[in-house]
């Protein structure tokens, strides 16, 4: 790094402690430089490597500096001059891969009358930082599109649970368990750096309130795929509105129900594998006495379309995903089919 020694001149113990400053300031990433009033190059000290150019003490800004750059330091350092007051800029460098970006201080060296008999030049590399804030700023972006994505998420279910409610007690209780299924889904999103979640993560942050992983009812097969997360709070809503109706009125509230969740690859027909989710439940005959007596028997013989649950599941899940889902209900077993695009996951 190109420098010339400004110690002569100095007594034995003055000459000691700058070159001990000296010494500290090549081990950082601080650059000094002095001047003369006039703005005639004295000495430098740590001048960076990328600055390829044999140093001089008589070297003008221009040879020393990007042009751009050049004219910005001279007049911060007229205006120092000017006025006494002490400048600060931050300048960005081109360089190979990316810009390197400094903090320049420019401070007068004034005698014991306190007039300006030289600038003092500090350059402090911040080319670390400046990234750091611009990856903040791209996170902070990402986090409020987001918010608005989970917002938007909220107020329809919000609205569509207020429709298909019949009094205000039942509107917090399903709106409540819809809030805390999306907070499942969001908390293993979040946890991921908001890469998504796993479908088997997903499907037991829905189920552990209503059975356990090891229950002889339950069987889950196939692929563990990744879910990105638009997809994972989606899917993660669908999973909730069909455990909620399995265990009112489907196999999870009957001792000898089965429960029988998949999720395999197929092909999409152009090249990609697409993932498919079946949801396939073996209830209770409505003339069974395994339901508990305040428990009706499922026997609808399709889906009502008309409450949100239905809603969910056929149109708000599938449109989200791009994908295609069927859902069929019958008087001993329900069905649910939900065909998802291969950019809404990985494996």
């Amino acid at each position: 790094m190109a420098h010339t020694s400004p110690v002569s001149g100095y007594s034995s113990t003055g000459q000691i402690r700058l070159r001990s400053l000296l010494r500290a300031i090549r081990n950082s990433n601080v650059s000094v430089f002095y001047q003369t009033p006039n703005l005639v190059y004295s000495w430098a000290e740590n001048l960076p490597d990328f600055w390829h150019l044999p140093w001089r003490p008589d070297i003008s800004e221009n040879e020393l500096m990007p042009k751009d750059i050049a004219s910005q330091l001279i007049t911060a350092k007229n205006q120092l001059l000017a006025t006494g007051d002490a400048q600060r800029l931050e300048l960005s460098f081109p360089d190979k891969k990316n810009p390197r970006w400094y903090e320049f201080f420019i401070d007068g060296d004034r005698d014991e009358e306190g007039n300006i008999i030289g600038v003092v030049t500090t350059a402090v590399e911040i080319s670390e930082l400046k990234h750091r804030e611009q990856v903040l700023k791209i996170l902070l972006r990402e986090v409020s599109h987001r918010s608005k994505n989970l917002l938007a998420i909220i107020q329809s279910i919000a609205m569509q649970t207020a429709r298909f409610s019949g009094s205000v007690d039942q509107f917090l209780q399903k709106f409540r368990g819809r809030l805390h299924s999306l907070s499942h889904s969001q908390d293993l999103v979040t946890d991921s750096n908001w890469h998504g979640a796993a479908f088997r993560e997903l499907l037991f942050s829905q189920l552990e309130k209503y059975i356990h992983p090891k229950d002889p009812r339950l069987t889950i097969t196939g692929q563990d795929a990744y879910l990105f997360p638009g997809a994972a709070l989606h899917v993660g809503l669908a999973f909730h509105e069909l455990i909620v109706n399995s265990a009112s009125y489907g196999a999870l509230a009957c001792e000898h129900g089965r429960l029988t969740i998949a999720a395999e690859l197929e092909p999409d027909g152009e090249g990609e594998m697409d993932l498919i989710i079946h949801w396939k439940e073996h209830t209770c005959p409505p003339d069974s006495t395994d339901h508990p007596p305040d428990i009706p028997a499922l026997h609808k013989p399709q889906p009502d379309t008309s409450r949100f649950g239905s809603a969910v599941l056929l149109r708000i899940v599938p449109q989200a995903v791009s994908g295609i889902a069927h859902y069929s209900i019958k008087s001993d077993s329900v069905e649910y089919y939900l065909r998802i695009p291969h950019r809404n996951f990985d494996f």
